[in-house]
């Protein structure tokens, strides 16, 4: 940052300076405009919503107060500013105000930019980095606004960004050889957080390479019990990986193990590099094949992997090779166990890609692999819809890959038939069976990915049919294999399962905590279809399963509903604005996506219907839960439940009656 520039400070409370001087921004709502520009980060934010933000009730002035703040505040940013001039810095844009200023002058940001940039660095240097990134840290990120309901997600972002740091740095400092150095950052980070795995996970190891085994075993045992006292959780698979380990001394807990690996990896590509042309058919290949590791292994690597395959595409397409593009789309038969996409837009990309492909791919019996390959990911990547086209593309993909006996493909192609499995609710027992055929086809042929999706999608088909016992087998099951392979991603849907057991077995304080705890393992793998909406759908589930009719206490009005908000509009209006607002909104909406929550979705429409007595809305849940009787609702995604579907259309029934 110039020392001419203005800076801003929002971590810790708010401030401005230039040249190292404080700015006088006078009183709290002159700050409190200021930060609320800075948390839209360059966006408008009209006059309306200030007011509305500033205040709970606007007195009348509210509207030139806020114009006398913000004129305040020009003044404090731009004091040589000519008058009649235009200001630069805290401009007026159509409705409202927004602040123009770089990246580098915020505190906040240059925090995001060094995390970032770390990552790719060798060891001390990123080491380096995030001391620097975490001693702009003054105390909570807009400490004076901590009861606005504007800054609430802003600063719960950016103090889950601080522990991810603090976790980071102390991995940078283990990979570099400094154990000890991350010792008492992590102590100190657990004594305030004591529900992040990975801190004690590197707490763990920390101490064991300091030849303190005993140490590292003590902090095993008390991150078991903190998890279990606080959580209700058991240990998930890093730890419990970390202390079998452990016990075992296992050479790979050395650091030197560990730097040999990277000296391997770093050499191979190096080789890769000088002996593989770039722009090669074979490098395009090969890419596929290291991003089909990469979106299993968690951290970010499924979003990396996400842009990057579309990349690949784009070039294979440009080579006009036909059977060149069908193998790069082809190659990327990553599991997924999961109905609503990541990236909507990318994969109708995909699938538009994957369509020109085929209709170009020559019709011979060698091409029938290619064909089914890419037949498996129209149906994967057209998942949620109720498309006649995906699901024949389903249908066709497993007749190939049956016929053409191959294993691998025949569980590429199954995959494909479970994405497009959920075209009403109650299908359950079908995709209980694909899952049965899953896992017994993996383990023969050495599948552990497929071997894994099985058991999961058993979990989902089990859970949704209240057979939790067997649900809980193949939880556990899956689990060990993830522990063996290392696919940290298994575990969101793992503990997501077991949040949804303690719902159904009536925990219900216990279950809200543990989707708590879900929700934080999802802010960082890239999964935004499972993430968004998921948290306050599963809390409201939570509620109405214990009353139907209770919508309107059960609804947080200031959460983000993401893809669901559609179905939850109902209860919000009648919330907001009474019966006459709810009917009229459940008179427009559609039919629940053909995903994984639509009984869950059926639900949250049926108890806005009951609340609103609407007999129309009554009966076209009835009729899209019915197929679903005797199963519990929304528990076929294997992450929530709204209770059982019988209790659910006895209600309804009762109140047509």
């Amino acid at each position: 940052m110039r020392t001419d520039q203005v800076g801003f400070g929002v971590l810790g409370p708010v401030v401005a300076e230039r040249a190292g001087a404080p700015l006088a921004l006078k009183g709290p709502r002159h700050r409190a405009v200021l930060a609320r520009l800075i948390v839209a980060r360059g966006r408008v934010v009209p006059l309306a919503r200030l007011v509305a933000d500033l205040w709970d009730e606007p007195p009348p002035t509210a509207v030139s107060a806020v114009r006398t703040f913000v004129g305040d505040l020009r003044r404090a940013l731009e004091p040589g500013r000519p008058p009649r001039t235009p200001a630069r810095i805290l401009v007026t844009d159509g409705p409202g105000y927004a602040l123009r200023t770089e990246a580098g002058t915020v505190d906040a940001w240059r925090f995001e930019t060094a995390v970032d940039t770390a990552v790719p660095e060798e060891p001390g240097r990123a080491a380096r980095l995030l001391r620097d990134a975490l001693e702009l840290w003054r105390g909570p990120a807009y400490a004076e606004f901590a009861d606005e309901r504007w800054c609430r997600g802003e600063r719960t972002r950016l103090a889950e960004l601080r522990l991810r740091a603090v976790e980071q740095r102390a991995g940078a400092l283990l990979a570099g050889g400094r154990p000890a150095e991350a010792v008492p950052d992590l102590d100190a980070h657990l004594a305030g957080h004591p529900w992040r795995e990975e801190g004690w996970r590197l707490l763990a190891l920390a101490l064991y390479r300091t030849g303190r085994q005993g140490d590292a075993l003590a902090v095993l045992r008390r991150a078991r019990a903190t998890l279990a006292d606080q959580l209700g959780l058991d240990p998930g698979p890093a730890l419990r990986r970390l202390e079998a380990g452990i016990l075992a001394q296992d050479p790979a807990l050395d650091a030197a193990r560990e730097d040999a690996a990277a000296r391997v990896w770093t050499r191979a590509t190096e080789a890769y590099d000088r002996t593989v042309a770039a722009g090669a058919r074979a490098r395009l290949e090969s890419t596929v094949g290291l991003l089909r590791t990469l979106a299993v292994t968690g951290s970010g690597g499924l979003a990396a992997a996400r842009e990057h395959r579309l990349a690949a595409i784009t070039a294979a397409e440009e080579l006009g090779d036909p059977e060149l593009t069908a193998r790069v789309i082809g190659a990327y038969d990553v599991p997924a166990v999961w109905t609503r996409s990541d990236d909507p837009a990318a994969a109708r990309r995909v699938t538009e890609a994957a369509e020109r492909a085929l209709a170009r791919l020559p019709v011979t019996p060698a091409q029938d692999a290619a064909r089914c390959r890419l037949l498996a990911t129209v149906a994967l990547e057209t998942r949620g819809t109720r498309s006649a086209r995906a699901a024949e593309a389903a249908a066709e993909a497993e007749r190939l890959a049956r016929r053409l006996d191959d294993p691998a493909l025949l569980a590429f192609a199954l995959n494909g038939v479970f994405m497009q499995s959920c075209a009403r609710a109650g299908l359950a027992p079908r995709r209980d069976a694909l899952g049965t055929e899953l896992i017994a086809l993996a383990a023969r042929h050495g599948l552990v990915t497929y071997e894994v999706l099985g058991h999961l999608i058993r979990v989902q088909a089990r859970a949704g049919l209240a057979d939790l016992a067997t649900a809980d087998a193949h939880a556990e099951a899956a689990d060990r294999l993830s522990d063996r392979r290392e696919l940290p991603l298994v575990r969101v849907f793992t503990d997501g399962y077991r949040a949804l057991r303690l719902a159904a077995t009536g925990r219900a304080d216990r279950a809200e905590a543990a989707y708590r705890a879900v929700d934080r393992l999802l802010d960082g793998p890239g999964m935004p279809g499972v993430r968004a909406g998921l948290l306050p759908l599963a809390l409201l589930c939570l509620r109405l399963a214990e009353r139907p009719y209770g919508i309107r206490a059960a609804l947080d009005p200031a959460a983000d509903w993401g893809p669901y908000l559609p179905w939850i509009r109902p209860g919000l209006a009648l919330a907001a604005d009474g019966e006459r607002a709810a009917r009229e909104a459940l008179r427009e909406l559609p039919e629940p996506p053909a995903d994984l929550m639509q009984e869950a979705l059926w639900c949250a429409v049926a108890a806005a219907a009951l609340a609103a007595d609407d007999r129309p809305a009554l009966l076209r849940c009835r009729d899209g839960l019915r197929p679903a009787a005797g199963q519990l609702a929304g528990a076929a995604g294997g992450l929530l439940t709204a209770g059982p579907v019988d209790t659910w259309l006895t209600t309804i029934d009762e109140a047509l009656a």
